[in-house]
């Protein structure tokens, strides 16, 4: 397996790069190093033609304008420092308060202002028989957004023969700090032939975190035994969103910071049979089904998103960790390494 790479556009002066993976079942995935992000995956449908399964952009400049980065919907990046949001954006460590950016109302979101997503990352492409992909590299300095340490991350994206997509991440730091990394894809399963009410989702959790009127995790883990959001065994998307009165922005809860991947997650579009298994070794994931994704962005015309046109599931530590005792990994140590890894594997 080889990666293609072609110039995909321009930004702060600098070459922005897209790499294509092709595997021999015909599943194509393309990354671009502005953001270490996902802009398309593609599957092979019935007649052997490709299908578009995540959201994201044939063109640079969609990612530059105005609607997109009014709406922040983060189409299939690398996110970091820290996903999700810091409650009052701020965080106290060893004695010292550090400040961040409020870029969500008074909390701080997916690391800042200038997060992960918005760096240039350096890229070095692979391949094998078996495999291709991009490793990429970044440095935040210290205080970088708010945060305290010199960090030096890496995410290792992967397709393979078998149609998973691998995600390895890496990073070390100089001083103890906030650590949390996550893809930030949209998947619709029908090919955005329809929404993602259709979709049935299994999530292998009993447990949430509460979140408070900010959206903020209160660290309080809430028991989720027969009610409307008990995934475990399979719902239909869409009627779970009627029982519930809303769409999800769920934080589901795993045990713990795993040794090696588990499955958590498994998402089916009935009408085309395609399956999406998720495994990590993240102790927390969101499940998010777009309620807030602008009607007015799109790929092309027949491909458009929107509300509930496509969902994530984010792996990740707690969001708000730094501010919940006891929250798993959430601060990585100076001289020790975060490390983390999932899988989305379609079938």
């Amino acid at each position: 397996m080889n990666v293609e790479e072609n110039v995909f556009g321009k930004h702060s002066g600098q070459d922005i790069y897209q790499y294509t993976l092709k595997n021999q079942k015909g599943m194509i995935v393309k990354i671009m190093n502005f953001g270490a992000c996902i802009t398309s995956i593609q599957v092979p449908g019935p007649d052997g033609l490709p299908v578009s399964v995540a959201c994201g952009f044939d063109r640079f400049e969609d990612y530059l304008s105005e609607e997109y980065r009014s709406n922040s919907p983060y189409f299939g990046c690398t996110v970091g420092r820290y996903c999700s949001q810091i409650k009052d954006a701020s965080f106290v460590l060893e004695g010292q308060k550090y400040e961040l950016a409020a870029n969500c109302g008074e909390n701080n979101l997916h690391g800042g202002n200038v997060g992960f997503d918005k760096k240039i990352w350096d890229a070095q492409p692979f391949g094998s028989e078996n495999e291709a992909g991009v490793t990429f590299t970044s440095s935040s300095p210290h205080m970088e957004e708010g945060f305290p340490g010199n960090v030096e991350a890496r995410v290792r994206i992967t397709l393979n023969n078998e149609n998973e997509i691998e995600f390895d991440y890496h990073a070390s730091t100089d001083l103890t700090t906030p650590l949390s990394m996550t893809n930030h894809t949209y998947f619709n399963l029908s090919g955005f032939r329809k929404d993602v009410n259709g979709h049935k989702v299994s999530v292998i959790a009993q447990k949430k975190l509460e979140l408070d009127d900010s959206g903020a995790a209160t660290g309080n883990l809430l028991n989720l035994e027969n009610a409307p959001d008990d995934l475990r065994d399979g719902k239909n998307v869409g009627m779970t969103h009627k029982a519930m009165g809303t769409g999800f922005e769920h934080f589901f809860i795993f045990d713990g910071i795993s040794a090696s991947l588990r499955k958590v997650a498994e998402i089916t579009d009935p009408e085309s049979g395609r399956k999406l298994e998720v495994e990590s070794t993240e102790p927390c994931m969101l499940f998010y089904t777009g309620m807030f994704t602008s009607d007015n962005l799109q790929r092309h015309g027949e491909e458009k998103y929107g509300k509930y046109r496509g969902l994530c599931c984010e792996t990740h530590r707690y969001p708000n960790g730094p501010n919940i005792d006891g929250s798993p990994g959430s601060y990585t140590i100076a001289g020790e390494n975060f490390s983390s890894r999932t899988v989305f594997r379609f079938l």
